[in-house]
This record gives structure tokens, C-alpha cells and sequence, in this order.
């Protein structure tokens, strides 16, 4: 099997969609609009899409880039753009570049970062004058995790993601791998076997071990090539789903153990080695910008 390696760092001049992963995952309930209530920690990586955005005057958002089977309509990129221009009333129109790295429907939130750098560069090329808070409460009705990658850092959240609390991770490496499955994360959480009660946890108690990730079980049984790949990965380091998957992930202390591991998988999976981050590579490069 082809491996697939993703860049270590981000390509200048383009605006990084970082990567992320559920360093557990637990549904605490469920509202009467059927959103689930979730806790969950987000590690932000070095690693991810990217995009670049020409603006121009003709007011139209338009993509020079193709995702098989994501029609325009439902490109949640473009739907991030169409957004904020409505929002802020700008009078100009964007040409965008996608760089597709993460897989979609592997629960390294793509799609949501794809959509949180949208919303950042374009308020910033724009000048749309939003604070990350506003751009954040746009962002929520695109998806839960959006925000996350708005405010840019690895971060404790609850509820349907709303509520988000910056944590300072301890210095990690991960071996990522991707599972040659997609998971849809709606047919995930309408699986009725699905745990939905989880006792709410604190920080503590999760670095204490009590903590893991409901979704697991379910998607191991529907797709077991994610079963084969948390097995594979566990003969290295604890193992385990981010979000409702595909992929699955291990934490080493340093780099080399990491890729030490990487090199006896990668003959048989796709993945790669990257660096959990506290800040966002998006924020770094926003930074830049700014100067």
C-alpha cells in the first residue's frame, strides 16, 4: 500500500488549514434539536491543507481546485466564503486554491480548518474588521469544530463546541494513520448503540486515564479496516480514534520514537508523523500578515 506523507510545515504564501485530533471523545447528552453534547480535547498539528485566496472586484467566489464527489453547493469552503461576504457586506469577490492533504471523513477535522481559515484570511484580506469571537459564532453554523480552529489554539471544548477553553498540551509527537475508509461522523452519531451518557470529566480526570472514546467501538464494528488499524498501531503505543474516525493515532514523547514506529507501518498504511502544536499554524502565519 502507497503511503502518503504530509509536509511538516506549511508552504509559504499559502494560509494553513492545521489538522486535529480528539484526544478523547465523550457524548454527555443530547439536546431536543438533536445536536449531542459533547467533551472532548483538541491537539492542533503541524500539519494540514492549505489554501490561497486572489481577491479581486467582481464579487464572485469562485474555486480553481476540484474535490471528487464535494459539489460546489455543498463545499463547505466556499460556503465559509459566501458567509462572511454576506456578513460583512464586502463588495469583492475571491478566487481559492486548495491544497488537499487530510482525508476526508477521517476525523482530522479537514474540512472544519479548511472553513476556519477561509473565514481568518478572508476577514483579514477583506477587512472585514471581525473579532476571532465573531468569526468563531459564524463559524458554529458550519460545523462544531469550526471554532476550535478559529481561535487557534489546542483547546478543552463542550456542548455542540461553543464552549472552548484554551489548554497548553504537554510537547508530543504522533503517528497518524489513515484507514482506506471514509467515515460519515452523522452516520456515526445516529447509531443507536451509541453511548450518549457519559458522566462529564474534568482535565484532571482525563489525564488521569479516565477518559476514551465512544465512538470507537461503533466505527471498529462497521469498518474494520479502522479495527486492523488501531490493532497494527497498538503493538507501538496506546492507540486510539480521533472524532467518529477514520483515523487513528499514537502520542510519542520525541520525534525519533515516533518515526521509529512510522517506518515499521509504513510499508502497510498511509500516514505520517507530526508534532502537536498549541498554537495554530493559521494564527503564526495570520501574524505575518499583519506586519
Amino acid at each position: 500500500m502507497a503511503t502518503a506523507q504530509v509536509i511538516a510545515r506549511p508552504t509559504p504564501h499559502y494560509w494553513p488549514a492545521p489538522a486535529k485530533l480528539n484526544l478523547f471523545l465523550h457524548i454527555t447528552g443530547r439536546r431536543e434539536d438533536g445536536y449531542h453534547l459533547l467533551q472532548t480535547l483538541f491537539q492542533l498539528l503541524e500539519v494540514g491543507d492549505e489554501l490561497r485566496f486572489a481577491v479581486d472586484s467582481t464579487g464572485r467566489i469562485q474555486r480553481d481546485y476540484d474535490l471528487p464527489g464535494i459539489a460546489e453547493t455543498n463545499d463547505i469552503i466556499l460556503r465559509a466564503a459566501q458567509l462572511l461576504q454576506t456578513r460583512i457586506a464586502s463588495p469583492h469577490g475571491v478566487r481559492i486554491n486548495l491544497t488537499k492533504r487530510l482525508p476526508i471523513g477521517g476525523g482530522l477535522g479537514g474540512g472544519s480548518s479548511d472553513a476556519a481559515t477561509t473565514l481568518v484570511a478572508l476577514n483579514h484580506l477583506w477587512r472585514g474588521g471581525l473579532s476571532l469571537q465573531e468569526l468563531a459564532q459564524l463559524g458554529l453554523s458550519l460545523g462544531a469544530d469550526v471554532p476550535v480552529f478559529i481561535h487557534g489554539r489546542s483547546s478543552w471544548a463542550e456542548g455542540i463546541g461553543e464552549h472552548v477553553v484554551p489548554v497548553d498540551l504537554s510537547p508530543a509527537w504522533y503517528v497518524v494513520l489513515i484507514p482506506p475508509v471514509a467515515v460519515s461522523t452523522a452516520e456515526v452519531f445516529s447509531q443507536p448503540q451509541l453511548r450518549r451518557d457519559c458522566p462529564a470529566i474534568t482535565i484532571r480526570d482525563f489525564l488521569a486515564g479516565q477518559a476514551g472514546n465512544v465512538c470507537e467501538a461503533v466505527v471498529c464494528k462497521r469498518f474494520p479496516p479502522v479495527a486492523a488499524a488501531l490493532e497494527a498501531l497498538s503493538e507501538f503505543a496506546r492507540a486510539r480514534l480521533t472524532g467518529t474516525g477514520a483515523c487513528v493515532f499514537a502520542s510519542f514523547p520525541t520525534e525519533d520514537r515516533a518515526r521509529l514506529a512510522w517506518k515499521s507501518l509504513a510499508d502497510h498504511w498511509q500516514g505520517f508523523v507530526a508534532r502537536g502544536v498549541n498554537q495554530s499554524p493559521l494564527h503564526e502565519y495570520l501574524a505575518t500578515q499583519s506586519l
